[in-house]
């Protein structure tokens, strides 16, 4: 692989500098909606769920609805993401999607669980799901409708969105452009944009990083919004799931940080 990257003027200097900050990631694709199998990679739809399960559910009873699922044997081999097994998301039918805006690792409206193992047998699994009932209509997505994802491993430099740009940069890093500041910042930002959909690499905001330097997380996941999938976040937002290093080479996804944002 090799980054094709096209930088303003002004960042030209720092070409070889930001070359060595390049990180791999997976570009998730989705696909038009279909019926699709239990434990293929989707976001909506019917989850990949062994009957031996309890179905994750808020503190007052009330059943999450699944967002999406990713089969870690469907993606390009990236370290220190698994190799088999599915990782799931659950949020809540409310005005915050099951955000904790205080403590975003509080996982009582939302949820991340993990199939390490996986049965190809839908006779042990779920076919009846509580959380496909009628809803509030506070979701960001349609969880009656499957869209099956696709995968293709790319590699990124570090964007201005990312925390992780001023690890290599320093705070002020654009000040050095004076009045050209704050456009030589937003000419940047839209060079190297991070949007979309991706596992691992560099995330994309439309406000601030909710991660901290001396706390680093790795992107679990980034779900932007989406036309295809009909998936808003606000206005215009995008979702992320971040996990320490150490939780996910562990398979531990009690921690996840879960945040998102819109304009």
């Amino acid at each position: 692989m090799s980054v094709q990257l096209s930088l303003p003027a002004t960042m030209e200097p720092f070409r070889e500098k930001l070359l060595q900050t390049v990180k791999p990631f997976v570009r998730v694709k989705s696909n038009p909606s279909r019926v699709t199998k239990p434990w293929e990679s989707k976001v909506g739809g019917h989850p990949y769920f062994p009957k031996s399960v309890v179905w994750p559910c808020a503190p007052d009873g009330k059943p999450l609805f699944f967002l999406a699922q990713i089969n870690f044997s469907e993606i390009p081999v990236l370290a220190p993401f698994p190799t088999r097994g599915i990782v799931q998301f659950f949020i809540n039918d409310d005005d915050l999607y099951g955000m904790d805006f205080d403590d975003g690792e509080n996982q009582d409206t939302f949820r991340v669980m993990f199939h390490p193992d996986v049965v190809e047998n839908t006779a042990l699994l779920l076919t009846s799901f509580p959380a496909l009932s009628p809803y509030e209509d506070l979701l960001p997505h349609h969880p009656e409708e499957s869209y099956p994802l696709s995968f293709e491993l790319q590699e990124s430099v570090v964007p201005v969105t990312d925390y992780d740009f001023y690890n290599h940069f320093g705070g002020d890093f654009f000040r050095q452009f004076g009045e050209k500041e704050w456009d030589v910042m937003e000419e940047f930002g839209k060079a190297v944009r991070p949007d979309g959909h991706r596992l691992g690499g560099y995330a994309y905001f439309t406000q601030d990083d909710p991660r901290r330097p001396e706390d680093p997380k790795i992107l679990l996941l980034q779900l932007d919004s989406d036309e295809t999938m009909d998936l808003m976040w606000g206005d215009m937002g995008v979702g992320h799931f971040f996990i320490r290093e150490k939780d996910l080479i562990a398979q531990d996804f009690s921690r996840v940080l879960y945040d998102w944002d819109c304009l």
